[in-house]
Order: C-alpha cells, then structure tokens, then sequence
C-alpha cells in the first residue's frame, strides 16, 4: 500500500475521531499533547499497518476498529460513486485458505454499497453442461460491465486449488490452467478491467479453531463442509498447489496480494484500506436534494382495511 495512502487514512481516523484515540492514548498513563498525538498515529497506524514479520501483536481494541472502519466505509462509498460515474470495470478475486476470513472481508467491503453497482459472485460447482464448456466460460458472463464491480468470493483459481488437490480435474486440465490463465488475465486487463488478487493466509492452529467452532455453532454450521473438512487432511497438497499456482499466476498485470487471516480485524482494515489505495477516486458531487411534499388525497377512496391480509403482531 502507498505510504501517503496510509497516512491519508491514519489522519482520516485520528481527526475524525480524536476522542477515542486520546483515551487508548490516555489509558497508558499522562502524556503531553504532543505525546498524545504521536500515540493516536501510532494507534491507528497499527490498526492498518501490515508487517508479516513483526511479532504477534495484541488485537485491535473494537471501539477503535469500529472507527477506523467506519471511515473506510464512507471512502469505500466514494469510490463506488466513482466507478459508476467514470464507467470503470473492476474485478476483485477472494482466494485463500478456508476460513481465512475471505467472506467476512468482502462483506464489509460490500455493506454499504449499491448491490446494483457492486455484486458478489459465488458460483456452484459446475453443471454436467458447464463441464463441456472452455473453463473460464463460466466466469466471463459475471464480468463487470462499465459502470460495474464485481468481487468473486472463490474464481477461476478453484482449478488450480481444490481441483487440482481433490482431483476433480485431470492433469492435463491443470497444466492447461497455468498456462492459460495469465493469458486470460492479460486479456481482461487489456479491455479496460481493473483486476485484483486477494489470497487470504491462515495459521493451521487458527484454521482449527475457526473449523471447530463452525462445528460447534448451528449458526456457522452451514459454512463448513466435507471439501473443507478434507483441507486440512490435505493441508501440505494445498499449501503445494497454492505455491505452484502463485509461480504461474502472479504476474505483472495482475499481481497476487496476501492478506494475514489469523486477526480477522487486521485482515479486514488491511484489505480494504489496501483497496482504497490501488484505485485512484475523487468524490463524485452529489447535487442537493430536496423531499417535495406528498402528494394530496383528492377524492381517491381506498379499499377496506379487512380486504387485506397482514402478518401476525407477535411482538
């Protein structure tokens, strides 16, 4: 990520909301204000920094995350706004390790903003017909058109992942795979697609916790299944897979970014803020609207009350 887009965000944040950072700050004893300040940066820089090799470092504090967010969702708005006026076409892959935290990021990517503009694309697995077809066949009717955002929970990339380990595909099928797909990429980035890789990166001690707990909960129970339950008897052949596949695929037109999983709170304020930063936004002017007053009865009659059929008030 761009330093001055870090800086930018980190700013964003302490003026936003310099109340809340004072008092993290505060809480680790009386500091001047010019301490204070240093501290606050240091606080919410911590909160979207990204160092793989830095210690474990303790989880962010949820009034902190939940302020920080809170201005990524109004900036990840502002780019929508962008993308839709200036007619850009983007594409955002979510690969990774399951339960490294791929659904939880792009729902807070996409929350708050025009499922019109911006869609999520999970498709099943192939139909006996779609076997038949070019492998990328699938996929290309879910490209964005100008105006347009889709981000694809799970891509292409499943030929080169759970396929391949699985063996749902023959040998030749893969290698085909890691040839042609850097040349699809490069096609889709030359007709004007911005594309963007997001490989998701989990610890084998937080993979278990996460898988037991889904387990556990009837809630999550739904998000884990038998091909999720194989990868972590798999888990070497995956980790082999995803090697080969970075080796062939992360190319300079569309580079591959890995995203640390294992604090879903970094994660997310990491990606998105890593987002913001690969596409260049201005905020759209939004002309000022005004509610005009409703419209008058006249001698219009409505039809009773007791022709219709309401819910139950049970609460």
């Amino acid at each position: 990520m761009a330093g001055a887009q870090i800086a930018r965000l980190v700013l964003l944040a302490i003026c936003r909301y310099p109340t809340c950072c004072a008092k993290l700050s505060r809480s680790e004893g009386a500091m001047s204000k010019s301490e204070e300040r240093e501290s606050e940066v240091e606080s919410v820089a911590a909160a979207v920094g990204q160092d793989p090799k830095a210690a474990k470092k303790p989880k962010i504090k949820k009034p902190l995350y939940n302020k920080v967010m809170a201005d990524f969702q109004v900036e990840l708005v502002k780019l929508q706004k962008w993308i839709h006026t200036e007619g850009l076409k983007v594409v955002v892959v979510f690969e990774g390790r399951d339960a490294a935290g791929k659904g939880g990021a792009i729902k807070r990517i996409t929350q708050n903003l025009n499922p019109r503009v911006c869609r999520v694309e999970a498709l099943a697995k192939p139909t006996e017909r779609e076997r038949t077809q070019w492998y990328f066949q699938r996929y290309v009717e879910y490209l964005p058109a100008a105006g347009e955002m889709v981000c694809f929970d799970r891509s292409w990339y499943n030929r080169a992942g759970v396929e391949k380990v699985m063996g749902y595909c023959t040998e030749e099928e893969y290698r085909e795979f890691l040839r042609s797909c850097p040349q699809f990429e490069r096609m889709l980035v030359r007709s004007g697609i911005i594309l963007i890789k997001y490989w998701f990166s989990v610890s084998d001690e937080e993979q278990e916790r996460r898988f037991q707990k889904r387990i556990e909960d009837p809630i999550r129970r739904w998000k884990i299944s038998d091909v999720d339950l194989q990868s972590r008897k798999y888990w070497v052949d995956y980790s082999k897979a995803k090697d080969e596949m970075f080796a062939h695929t992360d190319i300079k037109q569309a580079p591959w970014y890995v995203v640390h999983g294992d604090d879903k709170r970094r994660a997310r304020l990491n990606v998105i803020s890593h987002f913001l930063s690969l596409i260049p936004y201005q905020e759209v002017h939004q002309p000022n609207l005004h509610l005009p007053e409703r419209q008058s009865k006249q001698k219009y009659v409505r039809p009773p009350l007791d022709d219709q059929n309401f819910v139950p008030e049970l609460y």
